[in-house]
């Protein structure tokens, strides 16, 4: 039996698969189908007496080891790989819920994740239901009668709440629930939810794993028989699958993951620090910094402060739209986790779709800005951030 090896060298070297040509870096399989040697393998291969690879909607070689390698960092059963974070989203929930089931859902979420929770589960009988995910009283509330599934991503996006993985990982189970956690924001590298109580874990591969704003994709993590009961099936039949190149970019991207989220990360922390400093900046908002409401509890889940920092000025929208206008180093984009810092006004992109109560509610004000910290030399970032405040 081989000896387990630390996380740094499952990012270089788990699931590596080689083909008879040895290769150095592993082999990109732009495969739809596959081959038989003759018509009984072919029935022994769908009737699932033999395993093998029979079509690339249902597992590819690439993918595998896509798969295989992000499943080694996670500590997990099985991963699964689909065509983006909300094809993953999408597929654990409808894999397992049915008419009359309930979903707990923390109430900040990327919007795209409440669409589906809060509008496309409830046409087929599903009832949802929203708390404050900083409130341990409002989980307890909601999870003093039966739920299925609670969903819920710490940080959130985009004011960075942080909610008690472990804390609520229980009430959920008492009631009954499977844990779902979306961990875009803190990666594989910060933060571990399924050693702190949830059941599965989902990703937009597009944001830190690829990191480089190439290609899209999506993974699932979970255990072997929550797998088998209710994800293979929905995942062959429904049909996310994931590239087999844009899986090979994604494995190329888990090499460095690491050391990427350690300089966005320190890049992060100094910023925000220096930002709180500003004139004009009336609130920033960073898991790292001693400032945060919740920093003893990211502390104590995450590795470090995260990539992503949540920041408002005074004058409301036409002041945030001043500064993106002006900034030099930072791109104005809805993206995250990329090289290069990105930053968005949330109220008019990635929560223009929620009301201006719900908006207020979970603090997406006219001028709050998220900025995905990028891997410039900081000190170019922050003389970028300070002249677009002062213009």
């Amino acid at each position: 039996m081989k000896p387990a090896r630390r996380p740094q060298t499952e990012l270089i070297r788990g699931g590596l698969t080689r083909s008879a040509f040895d290769e150095t870096s592993e082999a990109i399989y732009l495969t739809s189908g596959y081959v038989y040697s003759s018509a009984a393998e072919a029935a022994a291969a769908f009737s699932g007496d033999i395993e093998r690879f029979v079509y690339s909607r249902y597992a590819n070689p690439t993918v595998s080891m896509f798969e295989e390698r992000l499943r080694l960092l996670e500590g997990a059963e099985v991963c699964r790989a689909t065509a983006s974070g909300m094809s993953a989203v999408n597929s654990t929930m409808m894999s397992q819920l049915k008419a009359g089931d309930r979903v707990v859902s923390s109430r900040a979420l990327f919007s795209s994740c409440q669409y589906i929770i809060g509008e496309i589960l409830p046409r087929f009988g599903v009832e949802s239901e929203f708390v404050d995910g900083t409130d341990l009283s409002a989980w307890e509330k909601a999870l003093s009668r039966p739920a299925n599934v609670v969903f819920l991503e710490t940080p959130s996006n985009p004011t960075l709440e942080i909610v008690d993985l472990r804390a609520v990982s229980e009430m959920a189970h008492a009631a009954g629930a499977l844990v779902v956690v979306d961990n875009v924001f803190a990666t594989p590298v910060l933060q571990r939810p399924l050693e702190l109580g949830a059941d599965i874990v989902v990703y937009s591969t597009t944001k830190h794993v690829d990191g480089q704003g190439r290609c899209l994709g999506g993974a699932i993590l979970c255990s072997q028989q929550f797998a088998d009961d209710h994800l293979t099936n929905n995942l062959r039949h429904t049909g996310p699958a994931a590239s087999p190149f844009n899986s090979w970019v994604m494995l190329k991207g888990l090499e460095t993951l690491d050391l990427r989220v350690e300089r966005h990360c320190a890049n992060a922390l100094e910023l925000a620090g220096f930002m709180e400093k500003l004139p004009g900046m009336r609130k920033v908002i960073y898991p790292g910094l001693d400032s945060h409401p919740q920093h003893e509890l990211a502390m104590r889940q995450m590795a470090k402060g995260g990539t992503l920092i949540a920041f408002e000025v005074e004058g409301g929208q036409e002041r945030a739209f001043a500064l993106l206008d002006a900034l030099r180093n930072v791109d104005i984009s809805n993206n995250l986790g990329d090289s290069k810092s990105l930053a968005t006004h949330p109220a008019t992109t990635t929560h223009q779709r929620f009301s201006e109560e719900e908006r207020a509610a979970l603090g997406i004000t006219e001028g709050l800005i998220r900025l995905s910290v990028g891997l410039e030399d900081v000190e170019d970032l922050k003389e970028d951030i300070a002249q677009a405040l002062q213009s």
